[in-house]
């Protein structure tokens, strides 16, 4: 009697046995789902206006993906756009405004990041003694303008009409970095530029805020391109702008939330 109540014991344990690996199978044979690590290069076309943060947040990215290398071209939106619809490689394009933007044909949906308002920009000192918007109707002072084909030129045209003031600019440049250097060199008394671009250049130029920037309040979009040549690359770099990390680098450089 004992010797078949221990049988039948060890018979109840052989079968729990077996019906633990039958349910262990196919957990070992569901394969591995963990994200493959990025590689390889992603090419970014920004806005000349994002020039400081984009570099810190491609440093940062790279830093959080080592098998990545980020290389950006930064210029005027309008000329960014024209590069990509002539076939540039680019993975992701941030424009200054979301006019630029639409005039890229291969782009997936796109989202407003930051937004970013108009500053004047004078030399350290303000030797010509700019005082507000209106300064820059006088034929007398030197005025550094953007071009009205780009985002800050644009934005400033908008400005302009609003109050009815026209400009007499000495020159038009084809972006915002190249009308602020404008300035930094003293060659010019007074420029248009962003608030942010403003902020980068700490003691080589002075700011002068006026209520009127209100009227042109550019909002800047990203998006990944649907020809990208690394298109995991340019999707995490998107993510990354738009995560807590980026949001932080475009905070401590002037820009807003849109």
């Amino acid at each position: 009697m004992f010797r078949r109540s221990a049988i039948a014991a060890l018979a109840a344990v052989a079968a729990l046995t077996f019906a633990g690996c039958g349910d262990d199978a196919p957990a070992a044979s569901s394969g591995d789902t963990s994200t493959p690590s990025l590689s390889g290069t992603v090419n970014v076309f920004a806005a000349a206006s994002l020039t400081g943060s984009f570099t810190q947040i491609g440093k940062d990215f790279e830093k959080a993906n080592p098998g990545v290398k980020v290389v950006f071209n930064f210029a005027g939106s309008s000329a960014l756009a024209q590069q990509i619809n002539q076939g540039a490689p680019a993975d992701v394009f941030a424009s200054a405004a979301p006019k630029n933007m639409d005039q890229v044909t291969d782009k997936n949906t796109p989202t407003v990041f930051v937004q970013n308002t108009l500053e004047i920009a004078v030399p350290a000192g303000n030797p010509g003694k700019i005082t507000g918007l209106q300064d820059f109707a006088d034929k007398n002072k030197k005025i550094a303008l953007c071009a009205v084909q780009v985002p800050c030129g644009a934005a400033a045209d908008k400005v302009f009409k609003a109050v009815g003031i026209t400009p007499q600019p000495d020159s038009l440049e084809q972006d915002v970095k190249a009308a602020l250097t404008k300035v930094s060199l003293g060659e010019v008394d007074a420029a248009l530029v962003y608030k942010t671009d403003v902020l980068a250049s700490k003691d080589k130029v002075e700011g002068i805020a006026f209520p009127e920037a209100d009227k042109a309040i550019n909002e800047y979009p990203i998006a990944t391109l649907s020809k990208a040549p690394n298109p995991d690359g340019a999707k995490a770099f998107v993510e990354y702008v738009l995560s807590d990390q980026g949001k932080a680098v475009l905070t401590a450089a002037g820009f807003a939330a849109p």
